[in-house]
């Protein structure tokens, strides 16, 4: 067939790894006349339809097919990530000596990518020590393990409301108690926030301080204070998600900038500005607390991050080319929020307030429409929608709905909401 004998030798492994084919030592390759019947991915989306709870969107999103629209998920798309950058990292990490490879991770991460975040760190005023920082395999271990370690079932946690859908997820698994304080566009109500530790004592808060999921709100220092005074004077421990922290144009107070990470923990990853491929997270906090963590994450996950995905973040953040991607999107993030909240206001559905940096507009629907029922309806026409529900512990942001603005300018998405706005009027 004048076909080189190190292509058949690989055709040959391909066909017996699908099970096509048998290889018996010393006689040859038999057919195995039977094999396992393809997975029928036309029936694999879209899931089930069930209750829209925290797993909803999620489920969603992340099993769709890449010709779905989501604009309700919470990703950038592939052309807005550097991967021009991320290439040449890896071009780099394949000439990396073989442990780097081969080996498991060590129990704190990368000393390379732990220092550029120290660096960072000391560029935004926290004096932290290396013992006081943890590499973890996502943003989301980093919680998991911080619930691990503080956390036992029956406990209460405080979040915001409405406030990222997978912090409830992730605490329905705990098995902790959730009560939620209202978020205003400063950051907690402080009254509800201060009645909350008065009344129900919890051990924990989670937020985001910048750019805040879903509603894309900024605390503003007087909350900030205000908040940390009240964790003091109540045993408070607050998690600070600051996975967003890059959007901004500037920085905004920081409760463990303020706090020197005493009683705040801040955990942050890069799955949003570099990739949601290469996962790694991180935790910064007391050193006693990082000690106590590290133990957790070996017994959870036999020692940190991989190594090859520390490796390639370190690699990224190290160059010139991250801080002007940022640059960039952030410049292309802007024109997005406005194109997308005027043709949101266009259909009737209206901002909750325009957001200063990040890529989520979280709108109200008019005549208080539910917004379940839309997700359900823009389903059937291969739409993902996130629903406000999702997103609220007290259940009462049904008729909101958090906008991905990078993922909202097909114009079919707002012709779906253009017929179910005038629907909605017409009932």
């Amino acid at each position: 067939m004048g076909v080189a004998p190190s292509t058949v030798v690989e055709a040959y492994d391909r066909l017996a790894a699908e099970g096509l084919i048998r290889a018996r030592r010393g006689s040859g390759f038999y057919v195995t006349g039977t094999r396992a019947p393809p997975m029928m991915l036309a029936n694999a989306w879209p899931p089930r339809d069930s209750a829209v709870d925290p797993f909803w969107v999620s489920r969603q999103s992340l099993d769709a097919d890449p010709t779905v629209m989501k604009p309700g998920c919470g990703w950038l798309p592939a052309a807005y990530m550097p991967n021009d950058a991320l290439r040449r990292a890896l071009r780099s990490l394949a000439r990396a000596e073989d442990p780097v490879l081969s080996y498991y991770g060590s129990t704190r991460g990368s000393p390379v990518l732990r220092g550029l975040l120290l660096r960072r760190f000391a560029e935004e005023g926290i004096e932290a020590s290396p013992q006081q920082l943890l590499l973890t395999a996502s943003g989301t271990q980093a919680i998991d393990l911080i619930c691990r370690f503080l956390l036992k079932p029956g406990d209460t946690v405080l979040v915001d409301d409405p406030c990222y859908f997978n912090f409830r997820a992730l605490l329905r698994a705990h098995q902790v108690r959730l009560v939620g304080v209202p978020y205003t566009p400063a950051g907690s109500d402080l009254t509800a926030f201060h009645e909350v530790l008065t009344t129900e004592r919890p051990r924990l808060y989670i937020t985001n301080s910048a750019l805040h999921n879903p509603t894309g709100a900024t605390l503003s220092p007087q909350t900030a204070y205000k908040i940390l005074s009240l964790a003091a004077a109540h045993d408070l421990t607050i998690v600070e998600d600051d996975i967003y922290a890059d959007f901004e144009p500037e920085p905004s107070p920081r409760l463990a900038v303020l706090d020197g990470l005493d009683r705040v923990i801040r955990i942050g990853s890069f799955s949003k500005t570099l990739s949601a491929s290469i996962r790694c997270g991180y935790i910064a906090a007391r050193e006693d607390w990082i000690e106590g963590i590290a133990d957790l994450q070996v017994a959870t996950n036999f020692g940190g991050p991989s190594p090859v995905a520390a490796e390639l973040i370190a690699s990224v953040l190290a160059g010139g080319s991250y801080r002007k991607h940022m640059e960039e999107l952030r410049l292309r993030l802007v024109r997005a929020r406005r194109q997308a909240g005027t043709r949101l206001q266009s259909v009737g559905i209206q901002p909750w307030l325009m957001p200063r940096g990040g890529f989520h507009l979280w709108c109200q629907l008019p005549n208080d429409q539910d917004s379940a029922d839309l997700a359900r309806a823009a389903l059937a026409e291969n739409i993902v929608l996130a629903p406000g529900n999702v997103f609220s512990v007290s259940q009462s942001a049904s008729a909101f709905m958090r906008f991905n603005v990078v993922q909202s300018s097909d114009p079919r998405l707002f012709a779906v909401l253009r017929r179910a706005v005038r629907s909605g009027r017409a009932s």
